[in-house]
Formats: structure tokens, C-alpha cells, sequence
């Protein structure tokens, strides 16, 4: 894993007191090239099917993250001028236009969780010797892009040269799953897995519901009419998503909430989805019953699950109608996490090998439900710092918040959770230096001792991630 050069500071992160930063940079050592297991991301799966060149600098580095564009957009940057596709299709900017305008615009990003994921990508990557400004814009560009157009800069050889172990692209319950059929002929089935994420035939509320429901009928053979072969459809589903490498479920979800309630229920929720939309009332209640029986299936198959709750998205309407999901406008809002998985955990929250990893927006869960929940039922881990919050403030807060109560065991280790390949190394290099720091802070108060300090650093940056995702 490249992990720091050119212009990067090689104590960026690390403690000002200079015998705790002595001790993170001792314990950095001994991860910092541990491989890479990514196994939740966004990553797309034709980069590793076809692996061809990357196009230039800004379809790389800018269109897929909406972490840079939402900022822009806050200061009435346009997203046409930052290449950002429209659902009309009519042009928008390309190439050297949008690396100029996020150029003129990168000191907005001091201070943030961007400006070192950039910088990583850009120093230890791509080999630029200076930080992006207005007045090198097109100097780095071209730089950049002669970079992309060589064979060590192709999506597989990136993969390797990160040391990326594993990486988990996410594809939903109909997506036919063509780019890793194409990697599963070539071996690449394993560097490179699915995982299921069956929202838009789980969620009333997703675009096209009830069409998504008939079309997941025709795929998996079984009747969705009935409850039974609705659940049915989803346990052979899952199985076909195994056959490339899928140990893992993802659930978006806007709360925690679950519920158990009796077939004759269950089958009449599921009528009035398949006549027409339901109430808030009744979509809640089905997607409740929903992340039940997904729990049920994967104490039956062994997936992981992974709930991601607390997001209240696509706030912003207008954008919503001319760009699709995903462009920044979605918020963190309040979750009940004890309430919520009340009923899920009721029936089957001491299932034999039944593993679920809990994602939040919401931090101040962290101490007050999520740790002790960990520290509690066998069945569940909290997933590391989500969105928002898998910055280095945010790492900060989340290790102090959960590690007292639930252990380090408890905790899942690292992913991140990103459609930007290149910001991969970055974001796990910075988990791994805040990590450290933590570390050395317990190592230097005499709470561990240095020797336990380093294994619970390669258990964070390595072993728990295997182990959370049964890798």
C-alpha cells in the first residue's frame, strides 16, 4: 500500500506530543503495508472486467465523488460545470473544463477528510511533486493523464499495487451480474466479489417497486405473490450472488426498524404492495419485516448483514429529478437502534453464526446503544465510521465512544465504503494512522502495553475486517 510520499507529511495525523507520536509511528510501521480487505465499496465492476485505461483526471478523481461535488455545489458551483451526468442527457462539462473549475475551488477543502484523500491519490499515486492550485491546474492535468495511459495504471494493475487483497463491489438483487461473470473466466472472482443489496425489491418506497417485485420473480423462478416465494426468491438469489464471491448483504435503510408479525400479515402487506403503493405506515411495517427475514436467511446461509441506517436521502428534490440519487443531498438524521432491531434480535438474535454489522449517521448512538449492543448479542459488530464520519475527527470520536464498552474484538474493522478507486489507499491509511494514534495514547498512559498495542493494530487494520465479513 503506498503510503506516503512527494509532498505528503510522513507525521500527518499523528499526536503533536512528541513521545505519543514516537510510539504511533512504531506501531504505524508494523501496518502500514498490511494488504489492503475492502469488503464494503462502490466501486464499479466493468473497471475490473474490461480493465481499461481510465479516461482522464476528472472522470476519475472528481465525477464519482460526491464528496467534492456536494461542497462545490454548496458555494453555487454547477453541477454541468463539474461533469456531473443529467438524467435529460444534455451536455456537460468534460475533461480540462472540470479539472479547472475543481482547481480554482480546491482551498475549499482545507481541513477535510477530501483534501487528504486528494492529496494521497495525487503524491503517492499519481506521483505529483505539488499540491493542486489554480496555477497548476493544466500542468497536472496533463501529468495526470499521461499517467492513466500507462499499463501500470490500468484498474487491475492499481488493485495489485495498492495491495488490495479483497474488494467488495455492491450490486443490486436484479443486477445480472455480467462484469463478474466476465471476471469469474478470468479468476478474478475472489480479488474482486459482490454483495447483495436487495433494497429495491425490500423497499416499498424504491423507484418502480412493484415492477422490480414482478421482474425478481421472472429471475429467480418463484412466486412473489406469496410470501413464502418471495423469500424464496431471495434465498436463491442470494445463492447466485455467492457463486461470485458474496459473503455479505447490505440493507439501506432510513431507520433501524424491524418487526415479526404473522404470515397472514405478512401476506396481506404484500398484496397491497403488488395493487399499488403503500402508506408510510405500511411501508414501514414491510420494510421492517423485510430486514426480519433477511436476518433469518442469513442465519440460515451465513452471509453477513450489513445495516446501514440513519440517512435521510435525496433531500434535495429538485437535484433528485435532474441528476438521480447520490449527489451529496443526503443527511443524517436519528436512529432508535435498541427499539428498532427489538424484534429482529428477539427471534433471532442468538442464531448460531448469524453475523450482523451496524453502520450509523447517527454518533451519539455509539456509546449510548451500539457498544453495549455489540458488547451484548454475539451476532453483532459495529461497523466502523460511515459517510460523514470516516474522517479523522470522526475515527477520533468513534474509537473513544465504542472501544470502553464493546471491546476491540466488537468492532469490524475498516471499509471504505467508496466509488473513488484511488482514494482507497488513502482512506485506509488514514484509519490505520488514527489507529495508531490511538493506540499510543492508551500505550503511553500505561492502560496497554506496546506489544498489545500493536496487535490491536493489525486487528483494526487487517484481522477484524476477515473476520467481521467471514473472508
Amino acid at each position: 500500500m503506498d503510503a506516503g510520499n512527494g509532498f505528503l507529511h510522513p507525521d500527518r495525523l499523528f499526536p503533536a506530543d512528541p513521545a505519543t507520536r514516537t510510539i504511533a509511528r512504531d506501531l504505524y510501521e508494523t501496518v502500514r503495508n498490511l494488504p489492503i480487505v475492502s469488503p464494503h465499496g462502490h466501486t464499479e465492476p466493468s473497471w475490473f472486467a474490461d480493465d481499461k485505461p481510465f479516461e482522464d483526471a476528472a472522470s476519475l478523481l472528481v465525477i464519482p465523488d460526491h464528496y467534492l461535488f456536494r461542497m462545490l455545489h454548496s458555494v453555487g458551483v454547477g453541477l454541468d460545470e463539474l461533469g456531473v451526468p443529467r438524467l435529460d442527457g444534455n451536455p456537460v462539462a468534460e475533461g480540462r473544463e472540470i479539472w479547472r473549475t475543481f482547481a480554482k475551488h480546491y482551498h475549499l477543502f482545507r481541513g477535510t477528510p477530501s483534501s487528504l484523500w486528494v492529496d494521497h491519490a495525487m503524491s503517492a499515486v499519481l506521483g505529483c511533486t505539488e499540491p493542486l492550485t489554480a496555477d497548476n491546474a493544466d500542468a497536472l492535468y496533463d501529468h495526470i493523464n499521461a499517467q492513466l495511459a500507462r499499463p501500470e495504471f490500468r484498474p487491475r494493475a492499481l488493485h495489485q499495487r495498492f495491495g488490495i487483497e479483497t474488494i467488495a463491489t455492491t450490486e443490486g438483487a436484479l443486477d445480472p451480474l455480467v462484469h463478474h461473470q466476465k471476471m469469474a473466466a478470468d479468476g478474478w472472482i475472489g480479488k474482486v466479489r459482490t454483495t447483495y443489496r436487495p433494497d429495491s425489491v425490500t423497499d416499498p418506497d424504491a423507484v418502480g417497486f412493484r415492477d422490480n417485485l414482478i421482474k425478481f420473480g421472472e429471475i429467480t423462478g418463484a412466486d412473489v405473490t406469496r410470501w413464502d416465494g418471495l423469500i424464496e426468491a431471495h434465498r436463491r438469489r442470494r445463492a447466485y450472488f455467492r457463486q461470485f464471491g458474496a459473503t455479505a448483504t447490505d440493507h439501506g435503510v432510513p431507520t433501524a426498524f424491524t418487526s415479526d408479525l404473522p404470515l397472514a400479515e405478512k401476506q396481506a402487506l404484500l398484496d397491497k404492495a403488488l395493487k399499488g403503493p403503500l402508506s408510510a405506515v405500511d411501508a414501514e411495517l414491510f420494510r421492517g419485516q423485510m430486514m426480519t427475514e433477511m436476518a433469518g436467511l442469513s442465519a440460515e446461509d451465513g452471509m453477513v448483514m450489513q445495516i446501514h441506517a440513519g440517512s435521510r436521502r435525496n433531500t434535495d428534490s429538485g437535484l433528485f429529478a435532474t441528476r438521480g440519487p447520490n449527489m451529496g443531498a443526503d443527511i443524517p438524521t436519528r436512529t432508535d437502534w435498541v427499539g428498532g432491531l427489538n424484534a429482529l434480535l428477539s427471534k433471532y438474535g442468538h442464531a448460531p453464526g448469524l453475523r450482523i454489522l451496524l453502520f450509523t449517521l447517527d454518533e451519539t448512538t455509539y456509546a449510548r446503544e451500539l457498544a453495549p449492543m455489540a458488547g451484548h448479542w454475539p451476532c453483532l459488530m459495529v461497523g466502523p465510521p460511515w459517510w460523514f464520519h470516516d474522517s479523522p475527527l470522526g475515527i477520533r470520536r468513534y474509537l473513544d465512544q465504542v472501544v470502553e464498552t464493546a471491546g476491540f474484538a466488537n468492532m469490524a474493522g475498516f471499509n471504505d465504503d467508496t466509488r473513488a478507486l484511488l482514494s482507497i489507499p488513502a482512506r485506509h491509511d488514514v484509519w490505520r494512522r488514527e489507529v495508531c494514534r490511538f493506540l499510543a495514547g492508551l500505550a503511553a498512559e500505561h492502560r496497554i502495553s506496546k506489544k498489545e498495542a500493536e496487535i490491536v493494530a493489525r486487528e483494526l487494520s487487517y484481522d477484524n475486517a476477515k473476520k467481521a465479513y467471514k473472508l
